[in-house]
Parts: structure tokens; C-alpha cells; sequence
């Protein structure tokens, strides 16, 4: 399988599916569809597997990114139009997903995720989207809790304020309560950024011209902060607390996601089929 080094979404049969999914009756479906990017594009290397992290299995059967996948049609109906953007190992990413469009990092080997959201906004149209780390687990419940403020069309950070971890995107707010500060430098944090994010069709152009002024090396959360700072943009904290959701970058942050959605000593073998 042949991957072209493009900005834009590889579109061309037999990867351009997002329609053709099963059927999901029961489904509700917004319109226009919603966007959906996922962050898949990274090595990984700190979880220490061979396939890209968000095929690592889960113990449900489910691979990480097919319970992402799964959730965000559950929650925005089948056509949602979901793009995922890929580098490591990318047909092996490919392959597990023939439902849903792909946009190509070629440098992910030296930039960070600020490159990668740059790619998947770039490739989509000119509606807002809901963009997720490729690495969280998280509650389904999440997506419907969100949804108000995606019809909407508001630009949002989801938020832990339970947790205010060291090596995490901390957060803090402005007068009005939305998002001045964001990254892993911040001081004082009021709680942790999750990965799961939006920007609105009004801000996506800033949003877009931030991400390419990135250094590689820089989170796609610094754009946020600059698009802040320089355009006025407005991101609401959507706090999501009462949820559980982890992001997996260490083998204990797996166990914890594990446990934490179906105990010590549930294990599912793993759907074989999305792996090969």
C-alpha cells in the first residue's frame, strides 16, 4: 500500500469510505456531518510496542482507536467524516481502518503534534472540527456531554479539574473563564487538558496559520495559545471531571485505562483481525 506524502486527505477509492460504514439505525446524524481528526501520526516509543499506539489493544477486544472510532459514530451518527492522521507505521493504521479518510505526516519522526493537527485541519472542509489524541480511552458518555457545543460551533478544550498533573497540559483562564494559558509549563494550572478538543469554523483559519508558524517540536496546544493571544481566539473549558478518560503514554497508563473501565481481572482477547 502506497502512501502519498500530501497535506491534503487521501480521498481516492478505495480510502475514501467515510460514507460507506455499516449502517447505524439507532444513530443520530447532524447535518452537515460533524468533522472528526484523530492524532495518530506519533511513534509511541515511551509505551514501547511495535505497532503504532492506538492499535494497542484494549481489554474489551477493541483496539484504542476502533473504541474512538466506534464512540464518535455512536455519538455524531455513521457519516460522521472522520480523517486520522498517520506516519507511523501508517498502513498498518490503514489497514485496521478502511472507513475513514487519511491525511499523511511525513516528518513524524521530528515534529510534534502541532504539525500533525496542521495537516488533518488543512485537509478538511471549512466546517469546525472535533479533534482527538490518538491515545485516550475515555468514557463515550464524553461525546454526548460535548455535543451541545459542537452544534454550536464553538470552539472548546475538554478539562480535567480533578487532576492537576506535573508532566501534563495544565490550563488557566482569562477574566471572562475561557483558556489563557495552556501547555505544560503553566503555573497554578486549574486542571488538565484531556485531548479532546474543538475549534469552530470561524476559528479554524487562525487556528490553521498558528499551527504552520509552530516550531516541529511544539504541542498543537501552543498554536491555541498564540491564536489566543494574537486573534482574540475564544476556547471554552468543557470540564469532563465526571468522566473517566486517560491518555496512554506509559504501560501504567494502560493498566490504569484497563482498570479502570473493566477491572483488574476482565481480559478480552483481542480482536486479531485489526492487528494483522
Amino acid at each position: 500500500m502506497n502512501v502519498r506524502t500530501t497535506d491534503r486527505a487521501l480521498t481516492s477509492s478505495p480510502r475514501d469510505l467515510a460514507r460507506t460504514a455499516a449502517p447505524f439505525h439507532l444513530h443520530r446524524h447532524l447535518h452537515p456531518p460533524v468533522q472528526a481528526v484523530i492524532l495518530a501520526a506519533g511513534m509511541g516509543t515511551r509505551l514501547g510496542r511495535t505497532t503504532p499506539k492506538p492499535l494497542t489493544p484494549l481489554h474489551d477486544g477493541r483496539t484504542i482507536q476502533r473504541r474512538q472510532l466506534d464512540a464518535l459514530r455512536t455519538a455524531f451518527g455513521s457519516d460522521v467524516d472522520i480523517t486520522v492522521v498517520v506516519g507511523f507505521a501508517s498502513e498498518l493504521l490503514m489497514r485496521a481502518s478502511p472507513d475513514v479518510r487519511f491525511a499523511y505526516n511525513p516528518h513524524f519522526a521530528s515534529t510534534n503534534t502541532s504539525k500533525s493537527l496542521w495537516r488533518g485541519l488543512s485537509s478538511c472542509r471549512g466546517d469546525g472540527v472535533l479533534w482527538l489524541n490518538g491515545d485516550v480511552v475515555f468514557d463515550p458518555a464524553v461525546l454526548e456531554h460535548v455535543l451541545g457545543h459542537v452544534r454550536d460551533d464553538e470552539s472548546f478544550v475538554c478539562v480535567d479539574t480533578a487532576t492537576v498533573g506535573e508532566e501534563e497540559i495544565k490550563y488557566t483562564l482569562d477574566d471572562d473563564g475561557y483558556i489563557r494559558e495552556l501547555s505544560k509549563t503553566v503555573i497554578g494550572g486549574l486542571g488538565e487538558a484531556v485531548g479532546i478538543n474543538y475549534v469552530s469554523s470561524r476559528d479554524k483559519p487562525a487556528l490553521i496559520e498558528h499551527l504552520a508558524a509552530c516550531s516541529d517540536e511544539d504541542y498543537f496546544e501552543r498554536a491555541i495559545e498564540t491564536a489566543i493571544e494574537f486573534e482574540g481566539l475564544r476556547f471554552r473549558p468543557l470540564d469532563i471531571s465526571q468522566f473517566n478518560a486517560v491518555e496512554v503514554d506509559f504501560e501504567r497508563d494502560l493498566e490504569r485505562a484497563n482498570t479502570m473501565f473493566w477491572g483488574e481481572h476482565t481480559v478480552v482477547q483481542p480482536l486479531v483481525p485489526e492487528l494483522i
